[in-house]
């Protein structure tokens, strides 16, 4: 019988690919000595199956064409990410729309835009923060089309809150409480591009806004 390694061959996972390559190597290289040793010492009367090293060097194959998958990866994961910042640099200095209900608080004032569908004979309008807390509640304008809305950051007790990033829920209904469609937008000016966390943010005041949370791109 050919002695089996399998327990030695490396695992690629929490390991670098030049690592588990040379560990790779290593192995094999023992895989080797112990196959032509048995090989030289076999009995000619009764030859060794050869099913057994085949299923092994079929093995170290497969790891070794898992090793190169990986490094194939990392290498098109880092080409996206170079990517992704080289496009959220040309977004410096433009103006952006963003349609998820965040804005800024910057020097005490929030600013919004909503839109009602239809007329509404209520319409709360709810600030909450970046913890999801509610921080402020209002009635809002009960017209059809666009309403503008600024807020100075205070909450439901007259505190002054934190610059940082707020959202703005607008919940409408008609007489017959039947909901009315609403949206909400902000805008603001990208100052600039945050690369700390491996992924480009763009900043807005004191908001950081991924690629994908731009409705719309001005000049």
């Amino acid at each position: 019988m050919v002695t089996s390694v399998t327990g030695t061959t490396p695992s690629t996972t929490g390991t670098s690919s030049p690592d588990a390559m040379q560990q790779l190597s290593s192995n094999f290289s023992t895989f080797l000595t112990l196959l032509t040793t048995q090989l030289k010492n076999q009995d000619p009367t009764s030859p060794m199956d050869s099913n057994t090293f085949t299923q092994q060097l079929v093995m170290y194959s497969q790891v070794e064409q898992q090793i190169n998958t990986n490094d194939n990866l990392k290498t098109l994961i880092s080409q996206g990410t170079t990517n992704a910042s080289a496009m959220a640099a040309t977004y410096l200095g433009k103006k952006v729309s963003v349609t998820n209900g965040n804005a800024s608080l910057t020097g005490g004032t929030a600013n919004w835009t909503y839109n009602l569908d239809t007329a509404s004979a209520t319409t709360q309008l709810t600030i909450t923060d970046s913890k999801g807390q509610t921080v402020f509640t209002s009635n809002g304008e009960t017209t059809a089309g666009d309403h503008n809305f600024t807020w100075n950051g205070k909450d439901l007790n007259g505190n002054q809150l934190a610059d940082g990033t707020y959202k703005l829920t607008v919940t409408a209904a008609d007489s017959g409480s039947n909901k009315v469609t609403s949206s909400v937008a902000s805008a603001g000016t990208i100052s600039q591009i945050d690369m700390t966390s491996g992924t480009p943010k763009l900043v807005v005041g004191n908001m950081e806004l991924g690629l994908g949370d731009i409705a719309a791109l001005g000049n």
